[in-house]
């Protein structure tokens, strides 16, 4: 991997012309990924979870996320950004030292969210912003480029609307932020506010409602980046799901069929 992923991490976020940051939660599902036609990856806290039999949302440690996102900086070549959940504290203090941390072990960005984990209440717009602000900070301080993304979460946590939401980010993105996002907004008309009413790159959720929306479309509304979450993880975990219930209830294990070794095999020799 080159010295410095963040150079060439930043060139990828061009408004109207999205990427996919693909969300992989293991090495495999990295390499996979790469050899596919990946351009940058990011680690997702609830794919990380489920594979340490956990659910999402605050259950893994800040040692535990960066010991992870490490081992996917060193799995392909391609650059890594971290979701960071709120940075593992409440405090813009200890926000600051998590970005600090990212840096060292090899990332390219991460993003921060407003979400007073491990519950969902959303941290005071004010205080919300002073987190952002000290991330900048810190961000500004590194010996390389680094993408901080700024998350306001509340109206996937049900806390807040569209409107809270855009002040939301336009105070993020006054405060320094590379990159805004607002996990899925009611349409993609709110999409397309979010895009024009900050003057940073946005990031999307390709989950939910929005798997139906094509990359044009969010292309269209002014979208840079889009990221997948935990969908594709989770979409791993429904076919688990459903092949065990078809063997488990009904002696059925025609889901089993799948990918060869060998396919696999090739995938992972070529996305090393």
């Amino acid at each position: 991997m080159p010295h410095d992923p963040g150079p060439a991490f930043r060139a990828l976020h061009k408004p109207g012309d999205p990427f996919v940051l693909a969300n992989a939660w293991d090495l495999g599902s990295a390499r996979m990924l790469a050899a596919m036609g990946a351009e940058a990856l990011a680690t997702t806290s609830a794919g990380h979870a489920f594979t340490l039999g956990r659910t999402d949302m605050g259950r893994v440690s800040r040692d535990e996320a960066l010991a992870h996102a490490e081992a996917m900086v060193t799995a392909t070549p391609l650059p890594v950004s971290g979701d960071f959940e709120n940075g593992f504290g409440d405090a813009p203090e200890t926000v600051a030292e998590t970005i600090r941390l990212a840096c060292e072990v090899g990332l390219a960005g991460c993003s921060i969210e407003d979400t007073a984990l491990p519950g969902t209440e959303p941290y005071e717009p004010e205080l919300a912003v002073e987190r952002i602000k000290a991330a900048v900070a810190a961000s500004r301080a590194l010996p390389r480029d680094f993408v901080l993304v700024a998350r306001a979460d509340g109206i996937m946590n049900g806390h807040y609307d569209i409107e809270e939401a855009l002040r939301r980010v336009q105070a993020y993105a006054e405060a320094g932020a590379d990159c805004i996002y607002v996990p899925i907004p009611p349409s993609m008309a709110d999409i397309a506010r979010i895009c024009s009413a900050v003057p940073c790159p946005v990031n999307a959720l390709a989950a939910g409602p929005f798997t139906k929306v094509s990359r044009s479309e969010f292309a269209a509304a002014g979208v840079a980046r889009i990221s997948l979450g935990s969908a594709l993880a989770r979409a791993t975990h429904k076919l688990i799901a459903d092949a065990a219930d078809a063997m488990f209830t009904r002696g059925d294990f025609g889901l089993l069929g799948g990918i060869s070794g060998g396919e696999v095999d090739a995938l992972l020799e070529k996305g090393n």
